[in-house]
């Protein structure tokens, strides 16, 4: 990350929620669990649809209705999951801004952004037609297999920040 941030980053962990955050034995690991377990959370949602798009589970289930019924869940649990890791980035964001695993989570991230937005705007489109056939299309597939394998990555550079940090 360019060095000319770092003004902006002493700025927000010198802050006083990011101060208490770092300074309070307890606020950390507090935080970082509600993290963990929003990110299992979004990960396993995701997971769900994700092998039903690959035809490996759920395939009694039609494609639209288990989206319908996963993705709101998804979505909150990401949600409290950015506001989680946000607060955990502030507290020591000098450090995270310039870690190596940080860095690569949050370009698989927003990797996997890319790959959820191309698939809604493009071969999800037609979901609602497939109805409850086994066998997606190959362009859903890819963009299943495409989003595990970017979630995978996303967790397992989430769990290296920590070892990694200065």
């Amino acid at each position: 990350m360019s060095e000319a941030l770092d003004p902006l980053l002493r700025w927000l962990q010198a802050m006083s929620v990011p101060t208490a955050i770092r300074e309070n034995d307890n606020l950390f690991p507090w935080i970082e669990s509600v993290h963990v377990l929003a990110i299992v959370i979004v990960v396993g949602s995701i997971s769900i649809v994700d092998l039903r798009l690959l035809g490996v589970a759920s395939r009694d289930r039609p494609v639209g209705r288990l989206m319908r019924d996963v993705l709101p869940l998804t979505w909150s649990a990401f949600a409290l999951a950015a506001l989680t890791g946000g607060l955990l980035f502030s507290s020591k964001a000098m450090d995270y801004a310039h870690n190596f695993y940080f860095q690569g989570k949050m370009a698989l991230l927003a990797l996997a952004a890319l790959n959820m937005a191309m698939f809604h705007a493009f071969t999800g489109r037609a979901v609602e037609r497939w109805g409850a056939m086994a066998q997606p299309p190959r362009a859903a597939k890819a963009a299943a297999a495409v989003s595990l394998l970017l979630w995978v990555c996303v967790v397992g550079f989430g769990r290296w920040i920590g070892f990694s940090l200065k």
